[in-house]
């Protein structure tokens, strides 16, 4: 199973809809998954437990130290096509 963490600078709220979107995404994939949210800060600790971690591109560079969790940076974090395109590179 997939393990994928939506973060977001400006809070829980946008991350929980931009979970939403990857979840739509990932479904239409075909992907066995689970999405879970939460704020730039928080997720930062928390990517280590992660396959995916999807945030802003500009927020990329604040992840370190995540272990073997791939950072996926999104220009628009609610285009369904680049998430689709940019995950499915990731998992190349």
């Amino acid at each position: 199973m997939l393990k994928v963490l939506a973060a977001c600078g400006n809070g829980m709220g946008s991350s929980l809809i931009i979970k939403m979107k990857i979840e739509k995404v990932l479904k239409e994939m075909g992907l066995e998954f689970e999405v879970h949210h939460a704020s730039v800060g928080e997720a930062k600790s928390a990517a280590k437990n992660y396959d995916l971690v999807l945030v802003s591109h500009m927020l990329t560079k604040e992840f370190t130290n995540c272990g073997n969790a791939k950072i996926v940076g999104l220009v628009n974090l609610l285009a369904e096509n680049e998430i689709k395109e940019k995950v499915e590179n990731a998992l190349k």
